[in-house]
């Protein structure tokens, strides 16, 4: 009769290290309780894509002003509120620096305030 022996793990080093194998399956049972919950938050990894994508839009709205002033495009009232951040009441709309002057119905231009053509006392 062959005895059975058993293997013992090999220990080497530290006993609180965990190998390869451990590590995965506490991270994936991890992210599987996090997922049996009712209301999954995973905020840890969205918080550098939040933070890149609020920094690209902010640099799109700026670039797409600049090119607006430069060019005298005409805009429309969405395209406007878009790029100040505030829906135009009147015929003109002072915020930021920027002046929207309203051509006709529908149609704006931006320019940047000057001295001269504030209408607004400072």
């Amino acid at each position: 009769m062959g005895t059975s022996q058993k293997k013992e793990p090999n220990v080497s080093g530290t006993e609180k290290e965990l190998t390869p194998d451990q590590t995965l399956g506490l991270v994936s049972l991890s992210l599987m309780q996090k997922l049996s919950q009712k209301d999954p938050s995973f905020s840890w990894l969205e918080e550098d894509k939040i933070e890149k994508v609020n920094l690209k839009n902010l640099r799109d709205r700026l670039e797409l002003t600049q090119l607006a002033i430069n060019t005298g495009a005409p805009l429309t009232t969405s395209e406007v509120t878009a790029l100040i951040g505030a829906k135009p009441g009147k015929s003109k709309l002072e915020r930021a620096g920027l002046l929207a002057t309203k051509i006709a119905r529908n149609v704006w231009k931006i320019s940047k305030i000057t001295q001269g053509n504030s209408f607004y006392r400072n």
